[in-house]
């Protein structure tokens, strides 16, 4: 028997956790954030600076991207851009203070998020689902 049902389940997954994610930056009254910044928010509260290019490569995703990302959380006020004072062409992304304030809202969301995701999985069954999508995860970057 085939199996053809992994990326429709993932792809639901994805889409229900982005709901459940929007729901919970609202109720803790973060506006502008959506899912997709998140990745760029998260390695950005461990306090450093990253380059763009370097938040490119950390998160996966090209560098417009990034730039658009990156200049939607500057409009909302969670990141400032600096320029690079050896070189022009390299800007620098940290968190601004309202930014840095994120940390308890999104360590909590984070904690519901995988309450509910591992919930009534035992820690064999979560090991092995694990597993299982990085082995997909790196087919697919063949």
């Amino acid at each position: 028997m085939k199996h053809k049902n992994v990326i429709a389940l993932a792809s639901r997954i994805t889409e229900k956790t982005h709901r459940l994610i929007v729901r919970e930056l609202e109720a803790h009254g973060i506006d502008g954030i959506v899912p997709s910044h998140g990745d760029i928010l998260v390695n950005l509260l461990n306090g450093e600076k990253y380059t763009m290019k370097d938040l490119a490569e950390k998160i996966h995703r090209t560098k417009p991207t990034v730039t658009v990302l990156i200049d939607k959380l500057v409009d909302f006020g969670y990141v400032t851009k600096i320029k690079s004072n050896e070189d022009s062409r390299v800007t620098f992304v940290e968190l601004t203070e309202k930014g840095l304030g994120l940390k308890p809202s999104f360590m909590e969301i984070s904690e519901r998020l995988n309450a509910i995701v591992y919930k009534d999985l035992s820690d064999k069954e979560a090991e092995f689902i694990e597993a299982v999508l990085g082995k997909i995860n790196r087919n697919l970057d063949e």
